[in-house]
């Protein structure tokens, strides 16, 4: 099936800017385990985050790189660049949190080694022949990363707007962290489904890889809480529960059901564009305040 010409994507032309990555650096050393105070359960739904990303990111620069001899476009050749850079450094980021969390009593490697074999494994290179079926298992891949990105976006949007973890006395390096790399993700948001719909743009593979990326992050988010939950040496009996998520929904330091569910017939529009959800002039501005990111940039350009 086709988009017809009067629901083809529209970007929106003033959300687009250079991407480039941005230096941080975070100290980890007075964040304590449940860094939502008194709320283990929402503080480990988000920390699943360090699970995933890491191994997830750096997947997406794997499969990105393959890619950069089929872009045609030269600005979307440059915007993919720029994302790699930036996912690049998000990995990094969320990795450098596993060593905390273990000296926390809280050691992630059994759930990360799982992650680890799912996106080096099952969603890694094969050995194919040239030609048809190589291109279509990188265009298969190319496809479930923009539908990922949709929700990487979604939680970008949804934690620069979580006024409740404030409110709530989070941890306020651990919330840098998440706004930096949730301000990243608004701010590139659009590139991952642009290079879909450069090199195919195909409906039925939109929303065959849609299901697909949806249930895994389904399945592995609260596979990640209930491990998290059940290792958690602080905890008498610690499980993961639907009603605690939709208890932390409504108070706001989650994202609640009922946006995530608005999220999916948003991406399965055909006239659907990323840059039509979140605001670049926000996320751009938090960027240029975020402790860590100005942190880094004055040691790098020798300032105070």
């Amino acid at each position: 099936m086709s988009n017809t010409a009067s629901l083809r994507p529209q970007a929106v032309a003033s959300e687009h800017i250079p991407l480039k990555p941005r230096n941080v650096a975070f100290d980890w050393a007075d964040t304590p385990l449940h860094w939502i105070p008194g709320d283990p359960d929402s503080t480990h739904t988000i920390n699943v985050l360090h699970l995933l990303l890491p191994a997830g990111e750096r997947w997406f620069v794997r499969v990105y790189k393959q890619v950069l001899p089929y872009i045609r476009d030269e600005r979307l050749r440059a915007d993919v660049i720029g994302f790699i850079g930036q996912e690049a450094m998000h990995a990094q980021a969320h990795d450098e949190v596993l060593p905390h969390l273990k000296e926390r009593g809280l050691d992630p490697t059994p759930y990360t080694a799982q992650v680890d074999w799912l996106f080096e494994k099952l969603l890694g290179d094969r050995t194919l022949p040239p030609g048809r079926a190589r291109k279509w298992w990188l265009l298969e891949r190319v496809a479930t990363i923009a539908a990922i990105e949709h929700y990487t976006a979604f939680l970008g949007d949804w934690v620069l707007n979580a006024d409740a973890l404030d409110a709530k006395g989070a941890d306020p390096m651990m919330l840098d962290l998440l706004r930096w790399h949730g301000a990243e993700e608004v701010e590139h948001r659009s590139v991952a489904f642009d290079l879909f719909m450069h090199l195919d743009g195909g409906y039925r593979r939109r929303v065959r890889t849609w299901a697909t990326a949806f249930t895994a992050l389904v399945f592995l988010w609260q596979r990640g809480t209930r491990f998290f939950m059940e290792n958690d040496p602080s905890l008498v009996d610690g499980r993961a529960s639907f009603r605690e998520f939709f208890r932390a929904g409504r108070q706001g330091v989650l994202p609640t059901a009922g946006a995530m569910a608005r999220s999916i017939p948003q991406y399965l529009s055909r006239a659907y564009h990323p840059s039509q959800h979140g605001s670049t002039t926000q996320a751009v501005a938090y960027l240029a305040g975020s402790p860590a990111a100005t942190a880094a940039e004055a040691r790098t350009t020798g300032g105070a």
